[in-house]
């Protein structure tokens, strides 16, 4: 059975400050580098804008009467309509 290698203190220390060299200036390079660019902006149709006016309007009048904490649900039952879900996650999650 082949013996480990032995270090002694000076190497492992010279090792150690050594990676934490390579960490400090891997964090500065990526503090210093640019933010990435936002996302662009999706096109929303125009039945979905309105769609989402309408809920921020509805959540808008729950809040004035004090039903803030409450649930609120929303269908839609028109045949034919827009697909909107997509939409209005990303406008109540702040992706946007």
């Amino acid at each position: 059975m082949p013996k480990p290698l032995r270090m002694n203190r000076r190497t492992r220390g010279v090792a150690w400050a050594v990676l934490c060299a390579a960490a400090v200036a891997a964090t500065a390079a990526l503090n210093a580098s640019p933010a990435p660019d936002p996302r662009p902006e999706k096109p929303v149709s125009a039945e979905c804008a309105e769609y989402i006016a309408n809920i921020e309007r509805q959540l808008a009048e729950a809040k004035e009467e004090g039903n803030e904490d409450g649930v609120l649900a929303f269908t839609r039952t028109r045949v034919g309509a827009d697909d909107c879900s997509d939409e209005i996650l990303d406008h109540f999650r702040g992706d946007r």
